[in-house]
């Protein structure tokens, strides 16, 4: 491959998820480009399954589509430190109000890889118990329950859209289903 050599990373917005930063780049014919890169500190999502089979899915508004949107339970890291797989644990008790006591890795997605570095490690939670949720001030979430091939459907049918669910669960239904 030929090289690309990153000349200067200037931070052009600090935000409370995500920085904005404009890179200059020399490209393999010696041509000067400006990138942009959405810098991210990663995040973590469950396939949060229950004892019949179905899966816990959360219905929020999302600003960015300024709609509601149906996914699998998500947050971002705390930091860039903290384990996604406690991550993955603290967003399930957040989100949909239940807990387990161990979540197994299933995928890792970038989710935009032309201009954000954002990784998220999508887990899967069985053995749920029951509890109550713990929102922020500014989430208000709607936890329901489907089976895999309700969600299927709704892939298919374009009624989800988000990346990490549309992975996660088609990942979760070919090793665990198929």
């Amino acid at each position: 491959m030929e090289q690309f050599k990153r000349i200067k990373r200037e931070l052009v917005a600090k935000g409370s998820i995500i920085d904005y930063y404009q890179d200059t780049m020399q490209i393999p014919n010696g041509n000067i480009a400006k990138w942009d890169l959405i810098d991210h500190k990663g995040a973590a999502a469950v396939i949060a399954v229950r004892e019949d089979g179905k899966l816990l899915m959360v219905r929020q508004y999302r600003n960015a589509l300024e709609r509601e949107t149906l996914e699998i339970p998500a947050g971002g890291l705390n930091g860039r430190e903290e384990p996604t797989r406690a991550a993955a644990m603290r967003e399930l008790e957040e989100e949909t109000g239940y807990t387990c006591e161990r979540v197994e890795l299933l995928m890792s997605v970038f989710t935009t890889v032309a201009f954000c570095n954002e990784k998220i490690d999508i887990y899967v939670a069985e053995n749920l118990k029951p509890g109550h949720q713990h929102l922020d001030e500014d989430e208000f979430i709607n936890v329901e329950a489907y089976t895999v091939e309700e969600l299927k459907q709704m892939i298919l049918s374009g009624k989800i859209q988000d990346a990490k669910t549309i992975c996660g669960i088609l990942a979760y239904a070919a090793k665990y289903l198929d």
